[in-house]
């Protein structure tokens, strides 16, 4: 088996237990049983269970970027761009919950390991955000708040997803999350608070 195959098995085994179980409470021996591996020969692969789930993550991070503003480069102008990226968010979440649920879940643990030379989606997003504030298609004010704010609508929908507590899949949402989330960038508000140095 080549080694491609036998990572994308290794990941596949570990992408399911960590959002099933939680990725403190999954083990190697977990993920090896999973595959049907010895520890050691997931450790050939593998230095330790905290270097998997950075690659995981890394690689979901990263193509989610290169997704997001592939679709925002699509659209001419700054709404269609905001919608466009909703949507992207959405449709990702049906196409594969489990993998979005993780990026969910591991986020906090990984993102200070994100350096600014690797694609991002949050600062595409925010591009997005910081371009129509200078283009005066929204309100100028403070873009990471705005950013803040847009990403705030589309996670916790996600969220309350995840929990059964919203029935459609997100996708068919999509059209209504970009409405409130473009309604949110034209509040007055958001340019009138101040950066703090």
């Amino acid at each position: 088996m080549k080694a491609k195959d036998t990572k994308e098995r290794i990941e596949t085994a570990a992408l399911r237990l960590f959002v099933d179980k939680g990725v403190a409470e999954t083990s190697i021996r977990d993920i090896a049983l999973a595959v049907g591996f010895s520890d050691g020969a997931l450790y050939r692969h593998y230095a330790s269970k905290d270097e998997l789930v950075w690659w995981m993550f890394k690689a979901s991070f990263e193509s989610y970027a290169r997704i997001t503003a592939e679709v925002a480069a699509r659209e001419p102008t700054s709404r269609g761009k905001i919608r466009a990226m909703v949507q992207n968010f959405c449709d990702l979440f049906d196409q594969d919950s489990r993998l979005f649920r993780f990026l969910m879940l591991v986020q906090h643990g990984q993102l200070d390991r994100v350096t600014p030379d690797m694609p991002n989606p949050v600062e595409t997003v925010r591009g997005v955000i910081a371009g129509a504030m200078a283009k005066g298609d929204i309100p100028a004010g403070d873009s990471d708040l705005a950013t803040a704010m847009v990403m705030g609508i589309i996670l916790q929908t996600a969220t309350f997803k995840v929990y059964g507590r919203i029935k459609p899949p997100l996708g068919e949402l999509g059209s209504v999350l970009a409405d409130a989330c473009w309604k949110t960038l034209g509040v007055p508000q958001i340019a009138s608070v101040k950066k703090i140095a």
